[in-house]
């Protein structure tokens, strides 16, 4: 009696061990630079620290308006100086005042 063989074909002893592969790699890919991957998380940390830094400038910068706006309320400054600040500050004048400007950018020999 003649009996047929059959061997198995490399293919199909490699199919499972290519899909396998191939999953792994997609997913390790996308485990480390995926939109919530390893490497995002990094950058996230990284802009947490600038930001918590850039709070605690605003919030030194907001507590010391607020001690300038308490000192203007308390009525111990002078209107005179508070309107020379203001102008100072706001870069504007009266119609009868001279302004001379000053060039403090070059230097003179």
């Amino acid at each position: 009696m003649w009996t047929k063989q059959k061997r198995k074909s490399i293919k199909g002893r490699l199919i499972v061990p290519v899909l396998a592969t191939a999953f792994l790699s997609y997913f390790g890919f996308h485990a480390y630079n995926g939109a919530y991957g390893i490497y995002s998380k990094e950058q996230l940390l990284a802009q947490t620290v600038s930001l918590n830094k850039q709070l605690t400038d605003l919030t030194e910068q907001r507590e010391s308006l607020e001690r300038q706006v308490l000192q203007l309320r308390d009525g111990s400054i002078d209107k005179d100086i508070l309107d020379e600040q203001a102008r100072r500050a706001l870069n504007l004048s009266h119609a009868d005042e001279v302004t001379i400007i000053v060039d403090r950018g070059k230097k003179t020999n």
